[in-house]
């Protein structure tokens, strides 16, 4: 796809994100008629190098600016996670359709609040970035699971454990909502979700869960482990757990495995199957080898899903605020059965 001249859905992102590039940049030079158009940062000097390293045309001053600009139709938040509710909501009430980073928002009551008002402005798009959900291997292994190619689906087991042992990174900071289970765990316990529903299952409920904390700040977990049970709408009851780290001895491991009477699927890399990604299911008759062929992005699916939705397309909402508020009610059961406390918003 080429970019149009004349675009549909102006951009405007909050802040110079490292994610920003890829998450949105990149894929909008592909989506036909959405064009980024301008960035705001508390350091000015930061976004205007950001804009002219991008090509992005305008550099405002504020993100209340940008929020409040009459040019801008769609804002991208990828603020650090206490940040996410107070600009989601304030984008929503100046009349702008928002694609928010995850985690969605510092806390499941929070989420809450921010659905409300997207509830009060339905003609607004409000969607959690969960990038990976709208590629289609996601949907190919939903299908599988929900065919029952692998019988009854007893157990699913989630890795997004990440090697980032940076202390001083944003990640870790409290203040800011971070966390291993925020950054990474946010992921697992959305494909743990994501795939569990393909089987009829409602949402889970955490049985419990341990974590490792940073040493001088017992409140930030560096990795964080959780088993999960589902109401299943058969005899059996579903099991999950979730493994999650941005410090472990695990090192990098992003995996899925699903296991039923019949059979297992696994698979390496859903998270970024453009990158690189392996999957099989093995049975009785053998092992099958499960490929997508698509090679554009997740980001590249997510942004076009996007402005399909705005476009007047509701299908292609697959993050919309009632996942996101379940997602979120799980992190915090996850944190609390961790011997934790939930995040926080960060003061504004």
């Amino acid at each position: 796809m080429s970019a149009s001249t004349e675009p549909m859905l102006r951009v405007g992102t909050l802040g110079a994100a490292r994610i920003a590039p890829t998450a949105l940049l990149k894929p909008a030079r592909d989506v036909h008629g959405v064009e980024v158009m301008a960035v705001a940062a508390r350091d000015r000097s930061k976004a205007h190098t950001f804009a002219t390293k991008h090509g992005i045309p305008r550099v405002l001053d504020s993100y209340e600016q940008l929020i409040a600009d009459p040019d801008i139709d769609a804002i991208y938040n990828p603020l650090p996670n206490g940040l996410h509710g107070h600009y989601t909501i304030a984008a929503l009430e100046a009349g702008k359709h928002v694609l928010c980073e995850k985690p969605f928002t510092a806390n499941a009551d929070e989420a809450e609040a921010v659905a409300a008002v997207a509830a009060r402005h339905p003609e607004l798009v409000l969607m959690e970035a969960f990038h990976w959900r709208y590629h289609p291997l996601a949907e190919r292994i939903r299908g599988i699971i929900s065919s029952g190619e692998l019988g009854k689906v007893r157990n699913i087991e989630t890795f997004m454990c990440i090697p980032l042992p940076l202390p001083n990174d944003i990640r870790y900071d409290i203040g800011l909502a971070g966390g291993a289970l925020m950054d990474t765990g946010c992921y697992a316990i959305h494909q743990l979700r994501a795939f569990a529903d393909a089987t009829g299952a409602g949402e889970p409920h955490v049985a419990k869960a341990e974590a490792k904390t940073l040493h001088k700040r017992p409140e930030i977990d560096r990795w964080i482990r959780a088993e999960l049970d589902f109401d299943s709408a058969g005899e059996a009851r579903l099991r999950g757990r979730i493994h999650a780290s941005l410090w472990s001895g695990v090192g990098l491991r992003i995996t899925v495995r699903v296991t039923g009477n019949a059979g297992e699927l696994r698979c390496l890399n859903v998270t970024q199957p453009h990158v690189y990604h392996r999957a099989s299911i093995r049975t009785a008759t053998g092992r099958t080898s499960v490929h997508d062929p698509d090679k554009r992005s997740t980001y590249w699916h997510q942004l076009g899903a996007f402005a399909a939705v705005i476009a007047g397309d509701r299908s292609h909402l697959l993050t919309g605020t009632d996942d996101s508020v379940a997602n979120m009610r799980v992190i915090d059961d996850v944190y609390r059965a961790a011997g934790l406390e939930p995040r926080r918003p960060t003061a504004v």
